[in-house]
């Protein structure tokens, strides 16, 4: 039996959900029953660690877990009764809206001075946070563009050309060097922290594992494909401003070139990309299917509670 010798090794469980995956992918163990997903908060570390597990193999996968598991039919099972509770409680807890127009605008409006990550980040966090987050982030930030582009099938026309147009840029615009998850391993390394892939799962926290994860979700169902093309618009859109705080606050705690330079170059590269989502992604998808307006505003929406789940767990943490 041949095993899969690369990728990180599997996490700790977290509870019965995740317990019961990580066996089966150790092939010493039974897969939990699809039942118990219906009883787990969607949004805690139990369930979110279990359906993060079931798509990395989408990703990388594990050290010594089979390859041929991605597709594993059980398995393929038991990550559906997990998604179905995490999507169930998304569209319960992030109101439904077809007024898309207002839902972008509302992404153009910035956080008071003094709310949030990045502002605390750049007025009085110090080295501690930034690998703080750091670690946090690199569960994102390792695989960044990687979810994104599961939609470019799923696009045609101006949609398709404006998504492949960032995705580019995202993946270096051919240079290995400017990939931009190797500029966030960079910027890992001036905090002095492990750049290896899936090197800080275990530290995850249960909000950080949903973001990741409702990229995935949206990424892998065809269904989904408005949804992460909202995600996305999110993403863009509200990076360039939290990107200046970030890199002040790298410069500000003398991170290191690599750790300011990733985010100098969000702030530039995606003022530009805000705008060729809406104009040519978003309003391409709407020129051939209208109907997705629905889906898209809930891909933002549900992107922004997710993130401002994560920021308050942050700040919790630090106290603040």
């Amino acid at each position: 039996m041949t095993r899969h010798r690369t990728g990180p090794p599997l996490p700790r469980a977290r509870g019965e959900l995740s317990a019961g995956v990580i066996a089966f992918l150790r092939d010493d163990g039974a897969l939990p029953d699809r039942g118990a997903a219906r009883d787990a908060d969607p949004y805690g570390d139990d369930l979110q660690l279990a359906l993060y597990v079931c798509y990395e193999l989408h990703y990388r996968g594990f050290a010594g877990v089979r390859p041929e598991l991605e597709w594993d039919p059980p398995l393929l099972t038991v990550r559906g009764a997990l998604e179905d509770r995490f999507l169930t409680a998304l569209r319960h807890d992030v109101p439904a809206t077809d007024e898309l127009d207002g839902v972008l605008e509302g992404l153009l409006v910035e956080p008071i001075r003094g709310s949030g990550v990045s502002w605390f980040l750049q007025d009085r966090g110090e080295l501690r946070h930034l690998r703080e987050y750091a670690i946090q982030r690199s569960l994102y930030h390792l695989k960044e563009a990687d979810p994104h582009a599961w939609v470019l099938p799923r696009l045609s026309g101006r949609a398709k050309a404006g998504m492949a147009a960032i995705e580019y840029d995202e993946f270096g615009a051919g240079r290995a060097d400017r990939v931009h998850a190797g500029l966030f391993a960079g910027l890992m390394s001036d905090l002095g922290l492990d750049t290896a892939y899936g090197r800080y799962l275990d530290q995850g926290c249960a909000p950080m594992l949903a973001l990741v994860n409702v990229m995935s979700l949206f990424g892998l169902h065809r269904r989904l494909r408005g949804a992460l093309v909202g995600h996305f618009a999110a993403v863009e859109i509200t990076s360039s401003p939290g990107s200046r705080r970030l890199a002040h606050a790298m410069k500000r705690n003398g991170a290191g070139p690599a750790a300011e330079f990733f985010y100098t170059e969000h702030v530039e590269a995606d003022a530009v990309h805000e705008q060729v989502v809406r104009r040519d992604v978003i309003g391409g998808l709407l020129d051939e299917e209208p109907a997705m307006a629905t889906d898209i505003a809930f891909g933002i929406t549900a992107t922004s509670y997710l993130e401002e789940r994560l920021g308050d767990r942050m700040l919790a943490d630090w106290k603040v």
